[in-house]
Formats: C-alpha cells, sequence, structure tokens
C-alpha cells in the first residue's frame, strides 16, 4: 500500500547508525538533512576523523549539520526551517532538547540497541551481554525529555551466539533497526500503530562505559567473567593484573571444573589457553593482549611469554 512520503530529519553519530540512514536514503521518505557530531582527533598523529554518518550524507548529497551544541536558537531556527514531519534519532551522541522534541509533527523516535525498558542509557548493547541476556534486540521509542523512558512503538529481538561480544553484536542490532525503524514508519505513516508505556518496575540502566569497569573480580563466578570479557570486547576491554603486568583477556569459555585454589589462580597455561580459578569453577582464556604488545592467542603468546601455573591473576594492589 502506496503511502504519503514523510519528510524526515536524521541525527546519529557511529556506525550503530549507518544502516538506519541507509535504509531511510534507499526508503520511501525523502531524507531532508542530517546531523552528526563534529569531526573528532584520533591516532598518535591526532588527525582530523568524520563520523561514519557524515560519510554517508556526503556520499549521497544530503544537507549536512555538525553543530558543536543543539540548543543555540540559530540552530533551533535551522531545523525548523526544514519543517520536518519527523526527526529520527540514532546514537546521535547527545540529549536532545525538548525543543528539538516537540519541533516535528509526528515528534522524534529513536532506534535504541536493546528490549526496553531494559537497558536504559548509552551502552545497551554492552550491558546486554554483561547481564548475560538470553533475548537481545531493539526498540524504536517515541522520544521525550526522559533518558530512553518514551512510549515504545516497535520492538525487535534476536538471540545472541554463546561466545557473541559487542563487536560482533552491534552490527547485527544496527541491522536489526533499521529493518524495524522501517515497518515502523510504514505503520505510522498508515496510522495504524498504538504506543506502549514502558514499565518502570522493569527498568534497568546502562551507563556508558569506563575503562575501569574492566577489571575483573575473579571471585564472581566463571559465567559471570564470561558476560563480561565479551561484553566489553572490543572496548574498553576485561583486564586482570599479573605479575605487576596489566593483561586484558579474550575469547573466554567456562569450565565445569571445581578448583580449590584462589580465584584467579592460573592453574594451567598451554596452547588450549589459561585455565583460571574463578568463584566457583574456572574459566579458560585463549586470547590476551599484554600492555605494550598486540592481541594474540595465547598459544602464540606463551612462546615468548611464559607464565607459571600457580601464580595469581588480581587487581595491581595485589601485586605488589
Amino acid at each position: 500500500m502506496e503511502r504519503q512520503p514523510l519528510r524526515i530529519l536524521f541525527m546519529g553519530t557511529p556506525d550503530f547508525a549507518v544502516p538506519t540512514l541507509e535504509a531511510l536514503i534507499q526508503g520511501p521518505d525523502e531524507i531532508i538533512a542530517v546531523v552528526t557530531q563534529p569531526d573528532r582527533s584520533k591516532g598518535r598523529g591526532r588527525k582530523l576523523v568524520p563520523p561514519p554518518v557524515k560519510v554517508v550524507a556526503e556520499k549521497y548529497g544530503i544537507d549536512l549539520y555538525q553543530p558543536k551544541g543543539i540548543r543555540s536558537a540559530e540552530f533551533i531556527t535551522t531545523l525548523k526551517s526544514y519543517a520536518p514531519d519527523l526527526i529520527v534519532v540514532a546514537a546521535y551522541g547527545k540529549i536532545l532538547p525538548e525543543t528539538i522534541i516537540e519541533l516535528p509533527r509526528h515528534g522524534c523516535i529513536n532506534v535504541h540497541g536493546s528490549l526496553l525498558p531494559r537497558h536504559r542509557g548509552a551502552a545497551p548493547i554492552q550491558w546486554s551481554i554483561i547481564k548475560g541476556d538470553p533475548e537481545v534486540g531493539v526498540t524504536i521509542m517515541q522520544m521525550d525529555k526522559g533518558m530512553d523512558t518514551g512510549n515504545i512503538l516497535m520492538k525487535a529481538s534476536i538471540t545472541p551466539d554463546p561466545d557473541e561480544t559487542s563487536g560482533t553484536l552491534f552490527p547485527k542490532i544496527a541491522r536489526l533497526g533499521s529493518h524495524t525503524l522501517m515497518d515502523t514508519l510504514d505503520m505510522l505513516a498508515q496510522g495504524g500503530l498504538a504506543m506502549i508505556d514502558q514499565d518502570e518496575k522493569q527498568a534497568t540502566s546502562a551507563p556508558m562505559l569506563r575503562k575501569e569497569d574492566g577489571l575483573i573480580d575473579w571471585s564472581r563466578s566463571a559465567r559471570e567473567i564470561h558476560c563480561l570479557i565479551r561484553g566489553l570486547d572490543p572496548w574498553p576491554t576485561a583486564f586482570s593484573y599479573l605479575d605487576g603486568r596489566k593483561f586484558q583477556l579474550f575469547g573466554p569459555e567456562v569450565v565445569h571444573q571445581g578448583s580449590t585454589r584462589k580465584p584467579g589462580t592460573l592453574l594451567r597455561a598451554d596452547r588450549e589457553g589459561l585455565l583460571i580459578a574463578a568463584g566457583d569453577t574456572c574459566l579458560l582464556i585463549k586470547d590476551i593482549k599484554m600492555e605494550g604488545k598486540r592481541r594474540m592467542a595465547v598459544a602464540d603468546f606463551l612462546n615468548g611469554w611464559p607464565l607459571e601455573p600457580g601464580s595469581v591473576f588480581g587487581p595491581q594492589s595485589d601485586q605488589s
């Protein structure tokens, strides 16, 4: 069934937002402008790098804005001049003021990378893995002034792979979000979409992650550590200290083997990996990165840096 095209203004920044923008461009609606974050300096040379959304917008010749702030009267006036029917937001990176949320006749809708009200906040995909969610997914939400508190328009879910990392899950959720958004827009344009209130009792938070969040507490269960390592891969990564050195750990596998040794004790180091005692059973670590070195398989690492069974991984304060 054909519908009247919507005039859509898009706001997004990282790779996660790209499938949604590309789906909108290829869809029946008119993408009148794109708003993204300013270019950022990266690498040792501090070279300015454009956000992925900017690259797509320029490729298709769409009007592009990169404001340092989005609350100025001048910028709001610019947005109003486009007379958008709808603003679509996907990982833009800043909280929108009410003046923008209330600007389009259909308001603003957000592509959020979790099954709301679970994991409200800046890092929903990572926290979905860290918390061991059996189902993950995306929510299309009508935005309000709260942090991911608006009414739900549509949800879609998938089952993560047992060894899923945030790095492998991000593109899956991004693609799922783009498809779900297009279904939402079709129903919205035809007036056949009911909004559902979020259940505040089920709400959890997914705050922005910090590097220090990756410190492993080996007294926790092997399953919990397994989820933490995968959820923080590739950033900010899970880590522990051994003999005064910082090690980032990857590729975990729960081994249902009991141990009477102190949690964090290295029980075995061979080509299969590092077998480490956790709070209940054990964890096998298959990939490792020592500070100042590249990430590699444990089998390759041990060729140059043998590790002694019986030594204990832990926080830096325990390594003196």
